[in-house]
């Protein structure tokens, strides 16, 4: 018997309140009635949230396997820095051009099945990659296209994932979900490096690419256990429904604003991350390949870890507007700290405290555009987060690293902290009403 859409709708309704009443259960059981609306305790409790929180954390292990092998197979078999560019660029261009399609179809079509169906193609391109890598020396051309197709599954996959994350929690818990998402996107940075590099030196990179395409395998199983709500109904249609998310950044102060903070910072301040491995080089003296330079990159990423922590602990019922703009000063003081070292050393604990305020901005920031949403522009809107922050990471770099090569390293740093205080000043993040 075929059921009206009326009648599934229904369904829908039925399913999304038998999860919320799990989530209700569990808050019971576990004694969590007590939790502080907007921690990432309490976020954590929701069970349809926690399910699917795991699953995507243990497939981002994987992505950071391949990312991080990817680089250092570009390079060994090129010894070209242009080649090891060219690769970063197929890896996150996508993002710049098909973000906005993926938040046009976050918010008109049904996001499980889209993430799956996502999730599935970056895994059998992974799957293709591993295939390609297999011979001493694989052809270029191919690594670099297939390495773009999985990009693009990225750049659709990443703002859709980016709207289901808030709403699988009460909106008073949107701050303590976005915290823990952002730790695990650090935490995975952190560990996939680690056991991706093992595999590389013990097995080869082919390997890397398969286990990562199986780690997909724990998105798709977590997915399959949970109800997602669907997209609120919007009335725009055509070219109009594509644009919506730019229409709204336009009429909407605090997206607006949101918005170009995280392209500015991302493009102008964000250089030293790409071009860690010249920092390291130049200023530290510690060479790339060697584990002192693995520990400065984990550094990095504890301290991003930590600065996500915060905001979903003990910055939890703290203003995001005013964290956002007392971060910003803290990453410029140490942005230039850090840029002023000439030892390795200090440089760890210096790395570790910019990556801690880094992602204490980073995850401010997000938590203010979120809050500020409306469910029904979500994805669209996100898109062009995705954009700002990841989009425009591999072009700042390009032009960081060009005008490293003339004007010298201290000078682009000192720049990208001047900016980061420029933004400090311009980001009036508070609503309105509470100006």
């Amino acid at each position: 018997m075929t059921k009206t859409p009326e009648a599934s709708s229904q369904d829908d309704d039925l399913a999304i309140q038998d999860s919320l009443a799990d989530d209700a259960t569990d808050a019971f059981i576990d004694g969590d009635r007590t939790l502080t609306p907007g921690t990432a305790r309490s976020a954590f409790s929701h069970k349809t949230f926690r399910t699917v929180y795991l699953g995507a954390f243990a497939s981002n292990i994987g992505t950071w396997m391949q990312n991080v092998v990817l680089g250092a197979l570009a390079y060994s078999l090129t010894k070209s820095a242009l080649f090891v560019g060219i690769m970063g660029f197929a890896q996150l261009a996508p993002l710049l051009l098909f973000s906005v399609v993926g938040g046009m179809l976050a918010d008109q079509f049904d996001r499980k099945k889209l993430l799956v169906m996502l999730s599935m193609q970056q895994a059998a391109f992974s799957i293709v990659l591993a295939v390609v890598t297999m011979p001493a020396s694989p052809n270029k051309v191919f690594m670099v296209a297939t390495v773009f197709c999985i990009g693009v599954g990225n750049a659709l996959y990443a703002p859709i994932f980016s709207a289901v994350v808030p709403v699988l929690v009460p909106r008073r818990d949107i701050a303590g979900a976005i915290s823990l998402n952002s730790i695990q996107m650090n935490a995975s940075r952190v560990i996939g490096p680690v056991i991706g590099t093992t595999i590389y030196a013990n097995f080869g990179p082919s390997w890397v690419f398969v286990v990562n395409a199986f780690s997909f395998g724990f998105v798709i199983l977590s997915l399959t256990r949970v109800m997602l709500p669907a997209p609120p109904a919007s009335g725009s249609r055509g070219l109009h429904r594509l644009l919506e998310g730019f229409q709204v950044a336009r009429s909407d102060r605090v997206v607006g604003q949101s918005l170009k903070v995280i392209a500015l910072f991302s493009f102008f301040s964000l250089v030293f991350i790409s071009q860690l491995s010249k920092i390291a080089a130049n200023h530290l003296g510690i060479i790339p390949k060697s584990s002192g330079f693995g520990l400065l990159y984990a550094c990095f990423g504890i301290g991003a870890v930590i600065g996500a922590l915060s905001i979903g602990t003990v910055f939890a019922q703290a203003s995001k507007p005013r964290l956002t703009r007392i971060g910003l000063v803290a990453f410029a003081v140490m942005l230039v700290i850090f840029g002023s070292l000439r030892s390795a050393a200090p440089a760890y604990l210096a790395i570790l405290l910019l990556g801690c305020v880094y992602f204490a901005v980073i995850t401010s920031l997000s938590t203010v555009l979120q809050e500020d949403l409306d469910d029904a522009v979500r994805g669209k809107v996100m898109a062009l987060w995705i954009m700002g922050f990841g989009g425009t990471v591999p072009f700042g770099g390009l032009a960081g690293g060009w005008a490293m090569e003339r004007v010298g390293i201290m000078p682009v740093l000192a720049a990208g902290a001047i900016v980061a205080l420029l933004l400090a000043w311009y980001a009036d993040l508070l609503p309105a009403t509470s100006a």
